[in-house]
């Protein structure tokens, strides 16, 4: 195994080099090796840049030595997911269609947010096509493997985000979410994933119900990387005003007297799988323990919300995918590509009608949210599935506890609730009302102090495999 500095949190980190007790260069040379090590087993990233890391820790080093560092996350390594554009690295978006283009001429703001505060940008992870599944399968990237168990999948599309953390590649990550893509591989991986409220993290190219979200071990180290990566940015025109606040100030408060609504049934998808229901239920029963009003709540939907949003996400991705020339078409993943295609079938009223419903649906997600501070649930109703799948059996069903929350725009928070017997990791999903990014983070943090111990770090069995994959 290597150095231990590979799983310190962002926190101790800073807190380290503040006390001279470690090197932002010696840190980032550890995590390198580390990579170097355990990538080529999990695959979560594909782009790494060494020397400009290097660089960017000795920077750092420097600043810490004169005690001027330039911000919360100075030395701290970050890595970002495919999609978000860093100056000097490519953005295939995880499709071989887009292999071999340019490199990035400038920085996304979450990008270049990171850089302003010193952190040390490592490289790319891997996504699926196009972001438009689940699953940790590219046509470009490959199969990218969950750490606690390599036949499992780690979630997406965010998917070398979930892993990379879970792995040990630098305590931090920012995914973005349009479905689930931040937190199905939270709740894969057995990390906390945030999906802000919409606007709340400025990003390049806005789209309806699309976010930036900061991946951690902690939900501190989220909260930390949310009040880097949420200052403002003019060119995202659909940003929220700059909340000026450190997302850190009221994190301890607990959860005495709060109201909480337990949902474990949509009303629509998968059901939820008895190992994944009983750990929520745990959960539910521990912040009851800790002075909250826990609630059950009846299902949202008594109707399927998907092919309304599936239409939606569907006509974006066609509009991307009939651009590409027929020689690049083919190059695409099968699966997303007959996806895309079915979008030309759509019409203008087809996608006016799906817009309606799926105001309709935002609606009655709000609706039912009102009457309670915040709403847990399971983030996934299935545990992992085989890695080599782009959805498991069912179909696409998998993931109705998180898009809806896209819909409304609220901010929801996965982290790890437990394990299943076979040793996987399952998400708790805590939403809060629009804006009250602080509040899930609240939440979180007291769940998170008060669960029964877990690994943090992938079970001994799966390093051993990581192990005898280097020899």
């Amino acid at each position: 195994m290597n150095d231990e500095s590979c799983f310190f949190s962002a926190r101790e980190l800073a807190r380290q080099y503040r006390a001279g007790t470690l090197s932002p260069v010696d840190v980032t040379r550890a995590v390198l090796r580390h990579i170097a090590d355990v990538n080529p087993r999990i695959n979560a990233i594909y782009f790494i840049d060494a020397d400009g890391a290097l660089a960017a820790a000795r920077a750092s080093e420097a600043r810490w030595r004169r005690g001027t560092p330039k911000g919360t996350l100075d030395g701290v390594p970050v890595t970002l997911k495919d999609s978000i554009r860093v100056a000097g690295m490519p953005t295939p978006n995880g499709t071989g269609a887009l292999a071999g283009g340019p490199c990035e001429p400038r920085d996304s703001p979450v990008t270049a947010r990171l850089r302003e505060d010193g952190a040390i940008i490592l490289g790319k992870t891997t996504m699926p096509d196009l972001g438009m599944i689940a699953s940790g399968i590219s046509s470009l990237h490959g199969v990218t493997r969950n750490p606690w168990n390599l036949a499992r999948n780690p979630g997406g599309s965010s998917s070398g985000a979930g892993a990379a953390v879970a792995a040990g590649f630098g305590p931090l990550a920012v995914g973005s979410d349009i479905g689930g893509s931040v937190r199905i591989p939270a709740a894969f991986c057995g990390i906390v994933g945030l999906k802000p409220s919409y606007g709340r993290v400025p990003i390049a190219d806005p789209w309806p119900m699309l976010v930036a979200g900061p991946m951690a071990r902690t939900v501190t180290d989220v909260a930390l990387l949310l009040g880097v990566i949420s200052r403002p940015d003019n060119s995202d025109y659909t940003s929220l005003p700059w909340d000026d606040r450190d997302y850190l100030a009221d994190i301890d408060a607990g959860l005495q007297g709060l109201r909480i609504g337990l949902l474990t049934d949509m009303g629509f998808g998968l059901p939820v799988q008895g190992e994944v229901r009983k750990r929520v239920e745990a959960a539910a029963a521990l912040m009851a323990g800790l002075g909250a009003n826990v609630e059950s709540m009846p299902p949202m939907f008594d109707t399927d919300p998907e092919p309304d949003f599936d239409c939606l996400v569907q006509a974006y991705g066609h509009a991307d995918y009939c651009q590409l020339p027929p020689v690049r078409q083919a190059l695409v993943l099968p699966e997303i590509a007959a996806w895309c295609e079915n979008g030309a079938r759509l019409s203008a009223a087809d996608f006016t009608r799906a817009g309606i419903r799926v105001g309709h649906a935002r609606r009655r997600v709000l609706a039912a949210c009102s009457e309670y501070d915040f709403v847990i649930s399971p983030t996934m109703a299935v545990e992992p599935y085989a890695a080599e799948l782009p959805w498991p059996e069912g179909g696409t069903q998998h993931n109705s506890f998180c898009f809806p929350f896209n819909l409304s725009e609220q901010p929801a928070l996965s982290l790890c609730c437990g394990f299943t017997e076979s040793g996987l990791p399952v998400g708790l999903q805590i939403v809060g009302k629009r804006f009250d990014d602080a509040g899930v983070l609240r939440v979180g943090r007291a769940y998170e102090a008060a669960r029964p111990a877990i690994p943090d770090v992938p079970c001994r069995a799966a390093r051993d495999v990581w192990s005898m994959a280097a020899q």
